[in-house]
């Protein structure tokens, strides 16, 4: 074997993920564990490759044990840098409405089969469902959404709330004024209608609530990652998260649907 065959075989485990386990590093390609819902995933993501979505990672099928491969992307991960800037929450916008005009147009080959922990009230696209800064790889203007296994149909609400809460952040202990502007220049990016607005608070509750009734019904159960994740304190998060969210739900929906505010920064 040459040696640059042999650096290419070289596993490097990659770290940062909640749920998936087993993910590395080989070369140029990224390996991780072929779930149920692989297969759907991987059509979905062929998909976006061909409609040139530039934010998502290019599938190249299975390798000879099984596992998913998709193409690396360099970069850090989002949850390492600074908060985005208003500017940036618009771009973040922009790329949500797209993807969820190109999956609007999706017919997966067959009877999809997906994974969704917190499924939304209606099916109108197919969402990530998982838009989080601890999932997307910045590398200057390239920004790339990783872990698209709990991917499948969901609102498009429902998956930019989820993104709210991670970007703008909606987070306890927040600004509310502040987080509204931001909030506000997430939804002008997505171009949000007028009952899309309406909307979005909601939907951004019905997300982070779910998530935390699902982290204490795995710490009821056992069930698996989430009890493992209840006892890493995740809850503690997502629980105060929730509370915050409806405690300051007018304040959302003012920002949301009321005359133009200056860009937040």
């Amino acid at each position: 074997m040459t040696e640059p065959e042999h650096r290419e075989q070289r596993e490097e485990v990659l770290e940062g993920g909640n749920v998936a386990d087993g993910v590395v590093r080989v070369g140029q390609t990224v390996r991780k564990p072929w779930t149920r819902s692989s297969p759907s995933v991987a059509s979905l993501l062929r998909y976006l490759h061909r409609c040139s979505f530039e934010a998502s990672p290019v599938p190249l099928g299975a390798d000879a044990r099984g596992r998913q491969v998709l193409g690396y992307r360099p970069g850090a991960m989002a949850d390492t840098l600074p908060p985005l800037t208003g500017a940036e929450l618009r771009r973040l916008g922009g790329i949500v409405r797209r993807l969820h005009a190109l999956t609007a147009g999706f017919r997966p080959d067959g009877e999809p089969e997906w994974d969704i922990a917190t499924p939304d009230p209606r099916e109108e696209v197919l969402c990530h469902y998982d838009l989080a800064p601890w999932n997307l790889v910045r590398d200057g203007d390239d920004w790339t959404f990783i872990d698209w296994d709990g991917a499948g149909p969901g609102t498009r609400m429902g998956d930019l709330g989820y993104a709210a809460h991670g970007f703008v952040p909606l987070h306890a202990g927040g600004d509310p004024g502040s987080d509204a502007l931001r909030l506000r220049a997430l939804a002008d990016g997505y171009g949000c209608d007028d009952a899309q607005r309406r909307e979005l608070p909601d939907a951004v509750l019905h997300r982070v609530r779910g998530m935390y009734d699902l982290l204490e019904e795995g710490a009821r159960t056992g069930a698996q990652p989430w009890a493992r994740l209840h006892a890493q304190g995740h809850a503690d998060h997502w629980g105060p998260a929730a509370d915050y969210v409806e405690r300051h739900r007018a304040v959302w929906l003012a920002a949301l649907t009321g005359p133009g505010e200056p860009a937040a920064t």
